[in-house]
């Protein structure tokens, strides 16, 4: 079976940091990015497995993003948004955009582990 992936999207290298040593563990290879430009740009030259997307960032947000991803991929890969943003409107606005499962900041191992099972990840 090949390696699974995982694009981390986060503007905050500490947060990028804490999940790749989680998902690391839990068998997946880490790609990065700052920003949702950044992004979509890694998901265009090598389509990940998943990718874990902060919303609040610089040049392109979380939002913005998983618009213009889904957009050209549909529906394909799971998106988990990793996020402060806590308000209902906004984890339904992310929903509806495509985004599989939605995290609150901070989280550990145990809650990404979860989320990622239940999008069928693990």
């Amino acid at each position: 079976m090949s390696e699974r992936t995982c694009l981390v999207v986060d503007d905050s290298r500490v947060v990028r940091k804490v999940a790749r040593r989680i998902l690391e563990a839990n068998g997946f290879h880490v790609e990065e990015a700052e920003d949702g430009a950044q992004a979509l740009d890694a998901c265009r030259r090598a389509m990940p497995q998943a990718v874990l997307l902060d919303w609040n960032m610089p040049v392109m947000n979380g939002i913005e993003f998983l618009e213009a991803f889904r957009a050209e991929y549909a529906d394909r890969p799971p998106v988990v948004f990793c996020t402060t943003e806590t308000e209902l409107d906004k984890i339904a606005r992310a929903i509806a955009t495509g985004a599989s499962e939605y995290i609150m900041k901070p989280f550990d191992e145990a809650i990404l582990v979860d989320k990622f099972r239940q999008v069928g990840l693990l």
